[in-house]
């Protein structure tokens, strides 16, 4: 395959991604008996998500400054699954630059990733060589590897002496200014409960000017409240608020989503944590220090730290250059082709 045709191809699929056909209404259905968390409205967001950026224009644009030949050297790709189809962008620069994909898929999953790679082989057989699902990664000449700061040890061990890239975890905030609107605060409810939460992109973490009234930012995400309707969220939710009580732990409840004070990135399920700031700048110096540990930044205006940041509400709608913690994954396999 060329290049033009992996993208024409692609563009196909992302077509299809938007114009979902009764058998597959059925199959995202059947995913949430699988993965809870994996519930119909999620996945089709996804799907209609990363359809939208697989125009033939976007893509186009993305890899024109690539030659992408076809290539005779395969990625091992290990994916998380915390998210539907979230090792799809791994998966989607690999076969754009013309390599073999060997795909470890996340246990999680629950058959998405195969089902999405199956349609792709139906538009365009040619890729069937290329796409190799497999229960462990076997002979590959470079490696794409996605998990917790526990699993990248064991990966940095296993993958360290070939070319690769190896994520940790990592989370996204959000600075609250102090003269949001109610619709710009109610946006940043999207970069919080999209997905649950679960995603490296989720909000866990918001910075507030000193003296800003909580009440504020509650009131405006009012509407995210049938949250609490799905169980697994609300078990955390009920959890983390017992263990609050329990220890005495000051926190603010809207009874759907916790507030805590605390200065870590990474809070559990169905909490916020938040600090409290009086200087814009010291608070874009400390981020700077940290930047390793943070995805993202959420904010009504720019912050001059060299993390990625979106307005409120766009956290979890990355382009197709909004690469995983910064590293641009086309230029790693175009160095390494």
């Amino acid at each position: 395959m060329t290049k033009i045709s992996r993208i024409e191809a692609l563009a196909k699929l992302g077509d299809w991604m938007q114009t979902l056909d009764e058998p597959t209404l059925s199959f995202i259905q059947s995913l949430y008996h699988k993965n809870p968390w994996y519930t119909f409205d999620n996945v089709q967001k996804q799907l209609q998500a990363i359809g939208e950026s697989l125009n033939k224009d976007n893509l186009t644009t993305w890899v024109e400054s690539y030659e992408a030949p076809e290539n005779t050297k395969t990625v091992g790709l290990i994916l998380a699954g915390n998210l539907p189809l979230v090792g799809f962008h791994d998966i989607l620069c690999t076969l754009i630059m013309g390599f073999n994909a060997m795909i470890k898929v996340s246990s999680d999953d629950a058959g998405l990733t195969t089902y999405i790679l199956k349609k792709l082989v139906e538009i365009e057989p040619s890729f069937k060589s290329k796409i190799h699902i497999v229960e462990r990664l076997g002979d590959f000449d470079l490696v794409i590897a996605t998990g917790s700061n526990n699993s990248s040890r064991y990966f940095e061990h296993y993958f360290g002496k070939k070319p690769h890239i190896i994520r940790k975890n990592r989370n996204s905030l959000a600075i609250i200014h102090g003269d949001e609107t109610p619709e710009e605060l109610a946006e940043l409810g999207k970069d919080i409960f999209d997905y649950f939460g679960l995603g490296c992109r989720s909000v866990s973490k918001i910075y507030i000017p000193k003296g800003y009234n909580i009440a504020t930012f509650y009131e405006a995400i009012e509407s995210y409240k049938t949250v609490q309707d799905h169980y697994k969220y609300n078990n955390n939710y009920d959890y983390n608020k017992s263990i609050y009580l329990i220890n005495g732990d000051k926190h603010f409840d809207n009874g759907f989503l916790l507030l805590k004070e605390d200065t870590n990135l990474a809070s559990p399920l169905a909490v916020v944590f938040y600090e409290e700031y009086d200087n814009l700048d010291k608070l874009t110096e400390h981020l700077e220090d940290v930047k390793e540990t943070i995805q993202c930044i959420v904010s009504t205006k720019s912050i001059t730290a060299s993390i990625p940041c979106f307005p409120l509400g766009q956290s979890q709608s990355p382009s197709l250059s909004d690469y995983a913690d910064g590293i641009n994954t086309l230029e790693f396999l175009n160095t390494n082709k």
